[in-house]
């Protein structure tokens, strides 16, 4: 049997995405134009789509096949959240960035008072997207989603991040990013399993694999800031090191870096066995997380 190929995969599903999105987005009829198109201009920039595709994979390697409509919900839902917050961390009150995704930020483009707008819509939409459906599990999607954006999640990490006091402590990073980076990611790979009926085994599996990959997806991006350009990356890179943050290369080297990422990978392909006993789009991506140029 040939060995899984990522890539194929990833077009396949990468476009699904993008049509997943569009679609969602084309229901706003009713929303201001100026609005929508700044949603857009964000939401459909393109982007990696890690977290709906991890969502997708899971509820496909529970289901047996291509996913329902609350799987597809809740992954345009959790790239809604993902993008509501990169549109907020390059406002001037928090990275003041530039550029995003390779091209103008949204608040360079559309004016500070419209991307916190957009912002706010995309988080909200989230929701409304994610709780429409006659599925009973929808609650517990909503649920599991908010937690992982919210003040124990998302958001809360971002405060450690900003935290001007921040320690040069591998602790401090691993609590940092396991909620500001972490939390989505976890819950993007449980998502997929509760919207298909998984098991409770199968759901703590998907934690651990979500845990393990989301913080070695973001010791990958503090690796990335130090050795890519912001060209190949889409964005700037060493604003960490310029704003005097520690990151994992400051606290643990490069090598030591890249090791406990590896170590991580391990984690995640170790967790995922049962639902995915032949190697497929789970143990790649997890791979794919720590391997990736950009």
């Amino acid at each position: 049997m040939s060995a899984f190929q990522l890539e194929p995969w990833l077009q396949a599903r990468g476009a699904r995405v993008e049509a997943l999105l569009a679609d969602r987005l084309r229901r706003l009829e009713a929303a201001p134009r100026p609005l929508v198109e700044a949603m857009e201009y964000s939401l459909l920039a393109g982007g990696k789509r890690l977290r709906p595709l991890l969502c997708l994979a899971f509820a496909e390697a529970v289901r047996g096949g291509p996913p329902g409509a609350a799987a597809e919900d809740a992954a345009c839902a959790l790239e809604y959240i993902h993008t509501y917050s990169l549109v907020h961390d390059d406002l001037p009150a928090m990275d003041d960035d530039d550029l995003r995704r390779g091209r103008p930020t949204s608040h360079k483009v559309f004016g500070e008072a419209m991307a916190i707008l957009t912002g706010d819509a995309l988080l909200t939409e989230a929701f409304a997207l994610l709780g429409t459906g006659p599925e009973p599990r929808r609650a517990e999607l909503v649920s599991r989603l908010a937690q992982a954006a919210g003040a124990v999640g998302m958001v809360g990490g971002q405060v450690l991040d900003i935290a001007e006091d921040r320690p040069a402590e591998e602790g401090y990073l691993t609590r940092l990013h396991r909620a500001k980076t972490g939390a989505l990611l976890r819950a993007a790979c449980t998502l997929g399993v509760v919207a298909e009926g998984g098991t409770a085994s199968q759901v703590a599996a998907a934690e651990r694999y979500g845990d393990a990959v989301g913080l070695a997806f973001q010791i990958a991006d503090d690796v990335l800031d130090v050795i890519s350009s912001a060209e190949a990356m889409g964005k700037p890179t060493g604003a960490d090191a310029a704003a005097g943050r520690h990151t994992y290369p400051a606290v643990l080297g490069l090598e030591g870096s890249r090791a406990k990422a590896r170590a991580l990978v391990d984690e995640a392909l170790g967790a995922v066995k049962a639902l995915e006993p032949t190697p497929g789009p789970l143990a790649a991506l997890a791979r794919y997380s720590v391997e990736r140029s950009t």
